[in-house]
């Protein structure tokens, strides 16, 4: 947690300078902006989750991505398996542990753009108490006016791979798949200045 506290510090003193001053903040859209993960249930099918409590924003410059930041907080007891019993058993102290752990966050620390709609975004993730690294693979999906909330947004689609022993959860290994597929969609209201 100090780890992401500093990052947040330093990016609002890298925000407050000139070099940002096109960059606009967005606050997440609730409605659609969702997390989800994928993982192999016993290598007979691949069981998809999702989070659908998100809190934060993002900053970004259409052209200049570099000047982008972001802090993402995810609900853990907003996770749904599709299984009142399943969700249960993976909020417990065996796996995510929610009640010690209500939430996880992604703070960013680079953007880089790799063409017009595409780039990496790295960061830290920290889950369980316990950050790490993480690179993932994001498309810029649209920006502009939104027809009926009359609101500019901007939506962007992310994914990146995991290993959930880096993260202490080593429950049911490897029955349960090692590797986490992590699947976002974002979409954010521009703040007005």
């Amino acid at each position: 947690m100090r780890v992401a506290i500093m990052l947040i510090s330093l990016f609002g003193l890298a925000l407050n300078s000139g070099a940002a001053a096109r960059a606009y903040d967005y606050d997440f859209d609730p409605v659609h902006s969702q997390v989800f993960f994928h993982v192999s249930h016993l290598g007979f099918s691949t069981s998809t989750g999702r989070f659908g409590e998100l809190h934060g924003g993002f900053r970004f410059d259409r052209k200049h991505w570099q000047r982008a930041a972001c802090d993402v907080r995810i609900t853990v007891a907003s996770l749904d398996m599709g299984d009142p019993a399943w969700t249960k058993a993976l909020l417990g102290k065996s796996w995510f542990a929610a009640e010690q752990f209500p939430d996880m966050q992604f703070v960013c620390e680079r953007l880089e753009q790799t063409d017009a709609q595409h780039g990496t975004l790295s960061g830290q993730l920290s889950i369980r108490g316990v950050t790490r690294p993480v690179r993932f693979a994001l498309t810029l999906n649209r920006a502009g006016m939104h027809k009926y909330a009359l609101r500019y947004v901007a939506g962007f689609g992310a994914s990146a791979r995991i290993r959930r022993s880096d993260f202490g959860m080593l429950t049911a290994l490897p029955e349960v798949g090692e590797e986490i597929s992590i699947e976002l969609q974002i979409e954010g209201f521009r703040r007005k200045r």
